[in-house]
């Protein structure tokens, strides 16, 4: 058996409002019949990090777990992130906007129309604005009758894009597309090497780019090694046990405190895609004449490599539009080799779990 150390802070749903040093470091040694990858950092120990290294004399009070280490793409994420994929209506990105504004205009007037009586007599405020508005038998407070509407705006723009996803979701399942014939030639963490991409009829494909993500890691292993129990309390950053799958983002790991997806058609495969919280990407390239080369990310990203704790997961995705307008993305894994040089770098790259954004 191979034994090898990894370390992991992984960023949870609401990442934004979490301090890195409040989630536990989860620490394990690895038994494995397949060698260890390279040593390699990503992130640093006062944030978010993941990091797969050598074991010295200093980790023997580590827990040990016995798991696969592979380098072909893992069942969940070829069910999560194989094919086509609709773009989420833009509806939900100036939703979740809205928020904000709604509530605070909501509070302000909660709040002016409580202390109506004293800003009337120290006439702060016009008193018209405290004029109430007859409905029927009763009166309303005129701030209310503004506010509210405000307020309840994001609910119905949330609810109008959604019927529009179901409507093109369900489009997609009576006419699927078929999938792209592309050729590779070349793949490396720097860039891949397109001999030719023939888009399926219905569809024109744009634009290729390469990206590269961690997977999350495993929630059974995360509970053990931070000596936890299912039935008892979870460590800092985790929820209580969601369903039972585990994909790319908040549901298997118990972080998915928010929506990371509009609603979906339950039926079939996800056809909307689910954001991954580490990720990074390469710029997008105008498909034109090929052969063509595709840029990796910046970063010196490891290759592809997978394991319960650690999972390196590399893309290459196609957008295109279809001739009703409506744009896809194809979603392709990719398998990398490691490069030669060093791997690893300061900061780990976190993203939204929200698809909208």
């Amino acid at each position: 058996m191979y034994r090898s150390v990894q370390r992991v802070r992984y960023p949870p749903f609401d990442h934004e409002n979490s301090d890195p040093r409040g989630i536990p470091l989860v620490e394990v040694i690895l038994e494995s019949e397949n060698p260890p990858p390279p040593a390699f950092k990503i992130g640093n120990d006062d944030s978010w990090v993941l990091e797969w290294r050598e074991e010295n004399q200093n980790d023997s009070s580590l827990p040990t777990i016995t798991k696969e280490v592979t380098y072909t793409t893992l069942p969940f994420l070829m069910r999560t992130r194989n094919g086509w994929y609709i773009e989420p209506d833009r509806l939900h990105k100036i939703a979740r906007k809205s928020i904000y504004p709604g509530v605070f205009t909501l509070v302000v007037a909660l709040m002016l129309h409580a202390l109506e009586p004293a800003l009337i007599n120290l006439k702060f405020i016009p008193e018209f604005i405290f004029t109430p508005i007859s409905l029927g038998p009763l009166d309303y407070p005129l701030m209310l009758m503004i506010a509210f509407p405000v307020f309840i705006i994001p609910i119905f723009l949330r609810v109008f894009a959604n019927i529009k996803d179901i409507r093109r979701q369900n489009e997609y399942i009576a006419n699927p597309l078929s999938n792209p014939e592309i050729q590779i030639k070349e793949i490396s963490t720097d860039s891949v090497e397109i001999l030719n991409i023939i888009p399926p009829n219905g569809i024109t494909a744009e634009r290729v780019r390469v990206q590269v993500g961690a997977a999350i890691p495993e929630r059974e292993v995360i509970l053990s090694s931070s000596g936890r129990r299912e039935s008892g309390q979870p460590p800092p950053g985790m929820s209580t046990e969601l369903p039972d799958r585990r994909i790319s983002t908040a549901d298997e790991h118990g972080t998915g405190v928010g929506e990371s997806l509009p609603m979906t058609v339950g039926r079939g495969r996800l056809l909307l895609l689910e954001p991954m919280r580490v990720q990074d990407y390469g710029p997008w390239e105008k498909i034109g004449q090929f052969p063509m080369r595709v840029s990796g990310p910046t970063n010196p990203w490891p290759g592809t490599i997978y394991s319960a704790m650690i999972a390196i997961h590399w893309e290459i995705v196609i957008e295109g539009i279809k001739s009703d307008g409506s744009r896809m993305k194809w979603v392709r894994p990719i398998n990398v080799n490691f490069p030669e040089t060093m791997t690893g770098f300061e900061i780990l790259p976190v993203r939204s779990g929200r698809s909208e954004s």
